[in-house]
């Protein structure tokens, strides 16, 4: 069961980097464009700067769970490391009791933002809800709930995993 479980991981990690990957490569191309549009060509238009913001939001949410699993989000490790063995593991289980309750809020908040906000519509794209836009939240509570479980259960990912192929090769 823990192997299946590290295996889903390993996929719902790999899907949390192309997929915030591939927000920062459209917005980069769509902020440039809406540029050219406004200041070279006199021809504004108003969904580039709307869009990149929404993008923005699934690459901070959902980019955010991957950087949690990879264990390379900002940290500061000066207290842990002076403490002693016992503190450090207590301290650091501390953290992933507060990261748990952090996850229920994204989810349990981030659901009733999307519930509230479902019919809302955005002006730029009418046809897009703005509860769709708030989903990345509790998607990445929920997400980011399932690495940590994953940490607790079965510990962090092995050396083989994919988090760690663009390591530098020793010599």
């Amino acid at each position: 069961m823990k192997a299946r479980y590290r295996q889903v991981m390993e996929h719902l990690y790999l899907a949390c980097i192309v997929i915030s990957a591939a927000a920062v490569v459209v917005m980069t191309a769509i902020i440039p464009y809406g540029v050219v549009m406004r200041y070279l060509l006199m021809s504004p238009k108003g969904w580039p700067e709307p869009l990149s913001i929404l993008l923005m939001i699934v690459f901070t949410f959902i980019g955010g769970a991957g950087v949690y699993r990879a264990q390379v989000h900002i940290r500061i490790n000066a207290l842990l490391d002076i403490v002693k063995p016992q503190a450090r593991a207590k301290m650091l289980l501390i953290s992933d009791a507060i990261m748990v309750l952090a996850c229920l809020f994204m989810l349990w908040y981030g659901a009733i933002l999307v519930r509230t906000t479902w019919a809302q519509s955005i002006a730029e794209f009418p046809g897009l809800s703005v509860g769709l836009t708030y989903l990345p939240i509790p998607v990445s509570g929920l997400v980011t709930l399932l690495f940590v479980v994953e940490y607790l259960w079965i510990g962090p990912p092995p050396a083989t995993s994919i988090i760690y192929q663009d390591q530098p090769q020793s010599e």
